[in-house]
């Protein structure tokens, strides 16, 4: 049956392992090993947890349903994710890269992935003549986020898989931001979809977990093989608070859109506020008039808490240049417009008023 997105975040569609005891709330399976019946026989598939457990392919399957995934695997964080899909590839392979990139991605790119002698190459994915001219016959993939984090900036993912395509790449997109209530990019062409589930899937921040969704077969084997094989699978626990946290992804995402538009108003009426970016979900970032504003800003929010990360149900307000991006080169960072100036939003699901009001008293300080 083909139920809609906010019945699928509550009860998925086609599960493949249902608990047999028939409860409301998937049951938490916190085992190391599964019993076999007789030599190369178990009972519904499952042997080892860090290869399969009950509680992580429920989860797995409903991420699946909502990204239109083949296949996904459930890691251990959002990075465990990025990782196994570089491993991919092999020494020698040309990727094309978004150039506005979380740090923690430019991190592991620059320390780990040169390392193992893969060819990166970052331009600008949101200029479709400039990614045509970088797009090479021998690219292997073409990977990056939109928005990107922290400038919002977009890109058109159906005209990328083309591209990619056309030379036989493959598309992988971040979709961390936008989350699949407001965008799937395997509808769209893209092969390989992550998310750090940390963030909007989960929901709570309470949480860490990350997601490789494939769009074919192919692709979902291979990921396998390399999540049980490398083992950065996520535990049962989080798993469970994982499912826990989707069941409510869409109203939260509606909630978290409707106050970030109230905040983005706000915001935009400000004499001390230079410039603001958004692009849909629950994410605002803006400039003010020095970096003493911002520390100030920083210091001074009350109800919204000073803290990295992102979506979850409270407000969180970061400084990128020095949380989440310190590994990104400082010229880079300068041409980005990631600058001491710049402060990044996540706007939770409080009451409208109340957020903004924390950020009049902190502006006014």
């Amino acid at each position: 049956m083909n139920y809609a997105f906010d019945t699928r975040c509550i009860h998925g569609e086609g599960h493949k392992t249902p608990d047999g005891n028939n409860a409301i709330c998937y049951p938490i399976y916190q085992t190391a090993s599964f019993s076999h019946l007789t030599p190369g026989h178990n009972l519904n598939g499952f042997d080892y947890t860090r290869e399969s457990n009950p509680t992580r392919s429920y989860l797995e399957e409903t991420v699946s349903s909502l990204e239109h995934a083949v296949d996904t695997v459930a890691f251990s964080s959002g990075m465990a994710a990025i990782s196994t899909v570089f491993e991919l590839f092999s020494p020698g392979a040309h990727i094309l890269l978004g150039e506005d990139l979380y740090g923690g991605v430019v991190r592991l790119l620059e320390q780990v992935g040169k390392k193992n002698g893969i060819d990166f190459e970052y331009v600008d994915t949101t200029d479709p003549e400039v990614l045509k001219k970088a797009i090479r016959p021998d690219t292997k993939a073409v990977y990056f986020e939109t928005p990107t984090n922290p400038t919002m900036r977009v890109t058109d993912i159906s005209l990328t898989a083309k591209m990619a395509h056309d030379v036989g790449a493959f598309l992988i997109v971040d979709n961390t931001f936008m989350t699949p209530y407001f965008q799937n990019p395997i509808l769209e062409g893209a092969d390989i979809v992550v998310h750090s589930g940390t963030k909007y899937l989960s929901g709570h921040n309470d949480t860490v977990c990350g997601f490789v969704c494939s769009a074919t077969k192919e692709l979902a084997e291979r990921f396998r093989l390399l999540s049980k094989t490398t083992g950065a699978t996520l535990s049962p626990f989080d798993s469970f608070l994982c499912q826990r946290g989707l069941k409510t992804l869409a109203l939260r995402m509606e909630k978290h859109r409707s106050n970030a538009l109230a905040v983005k108003a706000w915001l935009e009426s400000k004499k001390q506020v230079k410039d603001v970016y958004y692009a849909g979900s629950g994410m605002i970032s803006f400039t003010v008039e020095s970096a003493e504003q911002a520390v100030k800003i920083l210091q001074n929010v009350k109800l919204i808490t000073f803290a990295e990360s992102l979506g979850g149900t409270e407000s969180l307000l970061t400084y990128p240049t020095v949380q989440t991006h310190p590994d990104v080169p400082a010229a880079q960072k300068e041409k980005l417009g990631i600058t001491d100036k710049l402060l990044r939003l996540s706007v939770g699901i409080e009451t409208p008023n109340d957020i903004i009001a924390d950020l009049e008293q902190a502006f006014d300080a």
